[in-house]
């Protein structure tokens, strides 16, 4: 039987009881036993314990019968079906399909196996597809489903659909919280780990960075879900692949209640490109990949110095400051001196912060009106789409009708470069509209936590740090902060 249902294991437990005692009622027959595979499909003899185990039975000479209720039963894949029916042959063993009333050795026995096997296989076949129709049909629909039970912070819900699991939804925020604050996903996992927090499995305490990043990166924290992420490549060998490109996927938004913000969980994903695209960045501290060197535009990363003696302290310096073939001028900073120059910087730019969040909301208006860049990109698509049809009827047309192929060719050529073209110009738009949307997302954070202050700081504020500075350029007496809204405030290094 393929399936674990109650039905099918009833069922098998039948048909166990019923062919054990029809050999034993035979005199002529010796009981060698029942070789069965509980709830595995047929389509493959791979992963077949039972049948593998008596196809060695069977060729060692400990049995020279086989019944077995049907050909689908024995395996939906003709292949295997015919290989092992002739291995068995080879030494003598005969099979019995009861329901097709089929014996092996007889004259008829292999072509009617054949046909018999084949039609298991299509038969195997369309369920595959009536499954992966049902499963693109619900996509389709937007219908979510999960993996509950290794999938962290949601629970089923009593309508079937997804609902937040408080006591979960905590250790997700903590993650995003933490990484926004600067740690990494091996200090996140480190710190999980030390807490005794149960990884999304519920197997151990053993967090590994990697599942730290797939939270991070996970687009149903913020209630969208990506379907079909992965598809069956083949029904018979069950083959799983990443979905490349290969079937359509279908993006839901707001499928489901969200547990993180979605602008905190866009500045994640800009964050996690920041550190990718700067490999070589220390990602343990909020001044992560946001310090550069006026120098040579190199960053910064953290060193520590007199690691082993009382006097250890963490300076930030030029990663390139000796690589290069002149030295980099601009000096290393302590952590003090970085949180002292922001202090400073976040209150002389901003002073009156009604003032300020007047020029965010305008800012963000401005941002949020993409109305003309979507009439360009839809202009585009549509050109592009235009030319494609024509090359495919140029296609279309040349293999029904002789056609003089270097006219042809000059054609295929003109249209394929203006296709190009076009696609590039696309794709242009498609990024303007993409980093509108991200710094959009950002200025709406960081008014976020400007309105939770109504004064001049007097402390050095990581979230606020994390949520409203774009970068910091160290020149050789001074540092140039940049916030997200666009202002600019030098520095002095007090020396």
């Amino acid at each position: 039987v393929s399936t674990n249902s109650d039905e099918q294991k009833t069922s098998y437990d039948a048909q166990v009881s019923y062919y054990t005692e029809h050999i034993k009622s035979k005199d002529e027959w010796t009981f060698a036993g029942v070789y069965t595979d509980k709830g595995i499909s047929g389509t493959s003899t791979k992963n077949r314990e039972g049948f593998n185990r008596m196809m060695r039975d069977a060729l060692d000479g400990k049995i020279d019968l086989i019944i077995t209720k049907s050909v689908s039963r024995f395996a939906r894949n003709t292949v295997d079906t015919l290989v092992a029916i002739r291995k068995l042959k080879d030494k003598g063993v005969e099979v019995y399909f009861e329901e097709q009333n089929i014996y092996t050795m007889d004259s008829k026995g292999e072509v009617l196996l054949t046909i018999m096997s084949s039609l298991a296989q299509d038969e195997s076949r369309n369920i595959s597809e009536n499954v992966t129709w049902g499963q693109r049909k619900r996509f389709a629909d937007g219908k979510v489903t999960m993996a509950y039970g290794r999938f962290l912070g949601y629970r089923k819900g009593k309508d079937g659909q997804p609902e937040i699991d408080e006591d979960e939804a905590v250790i997700v925020r903590r993650i995003y919280r933490e990484f926004l604050e600067g740690r990494s996903p091996h200090a996140i996992a480190k710190g999980l780990k030390a807490d005794g927090v149960l990884t999304p499995g519920k197997k151990g305490v053993n967090w590994q960075p990697q599942v730290v990043k797939s939270i991070l990166t996970n687009e149903k924290y913020k209630g969208d879900a990506l379907l079909q992420k992965t598809f069956t490549v083949d029904f018979l060998a069950k083959k799983v692949k990443k979905n490349e490109g290969e079937v359509q996927q279908v993006y839901v938004e707001n499928s489901h209640p969200a547990i993180i913000d979605p602008e905190a969980f866009d500045q994640v994903q800009a964050e996690l490109d920041k550190s990718n695209r700067a490999r070589h960045a220390s990602a343990v501290s909020v001044f992560s990949g946001r310090i550069f060197c006026a120098d040579c535009g190199g960053m910064f990363g953290s060193k520590v110095w007199h690691s082993t003696d009382q006097y250890r302290r963490v300076v930030w310096r030029c990663n390139a400051k000796y690589k290069n073939k002149e030295k980099c001028q601009t000096p290393h900073l302590t952590e003090e001196e970085l949180r002292s120059a922001f202090v400073e910087a976040f209150n002389r730019a901003y002073p009156d912060q009604q003032e300020v969040l007047r020029d965010y909301k305008r800012l963000l208006c401005e941002l949020t009106d993409m109305s003309e860049q979507r009439r360009i990109a839809d202009g585009m698509r549509e050109r592009y789409d235009a030319i494609l049809a024509q090359i495919q009827d140029g296609v279309m047309r040349n293999a029904r009708v002789p056609l003089d192929q270097e006219a042809y060719q000059r054609e295929y050529d003109a249209l394929l470069k203006r296709a190009e073209e076009i696609k590039e110009r696309l794709d242009a738009a498609l990024q303007e509209i993409s980093q509108r949307e991200l710094r959009r997302k950002k200025l709406a954070r960081a008014m976020r936590e400007l309105e939770k202050r109504d004064a001049l700081l007097t402390a050095f504020d990581g979230e606020l740090w994390v949520a409203i500075v774009e970068d910091v350029t160290v020149e050789r007496a001074r540092l140039v902060f940049r916030f997200r809204d666009g202002r600019e405030e030098a520095i002095a290094i007090k020396r």
